[in-house]
């Protein structure tokens, strides 16, 4: 089990770090690439750096926020 857990988390940096790397490659080092430039072509607008966090964060705020009101709720019905 321990071996399935590190190439689990193993996995995880890997895809975590390509994001980072992606993600910093595309709103700090790309601004400054000519726009005729063949990188561009391998990613998105502009305007989805800033829309794709976004959406992110209000997703996992929703999310947490579902998960404590249930978690809140089941405990309420135990102690009753």
């Amino acid at each position: 089990m321990e071996l399935a857990d590190r190439a689990v988390g193993f996995i995880l940096s890997v895809i975590s770090i390509s994001i980072f790397t992606y993600y910093t490659f595309w709103v700090i080092i790309l601004p400054f690439v000519d726009t005729d430039h063949f990188i561009h072509k391998y990613f998105l607008p502009r305007e989805f750096a800033i829309l794709i966090p976004i959406f992110a964060g209000v997703t996992l705020l929703s999310l947490l926020c579902i998960f404590i009101g249930i978690v809140m709720l089941k405990s309420k019905k135990k102690k009753a």
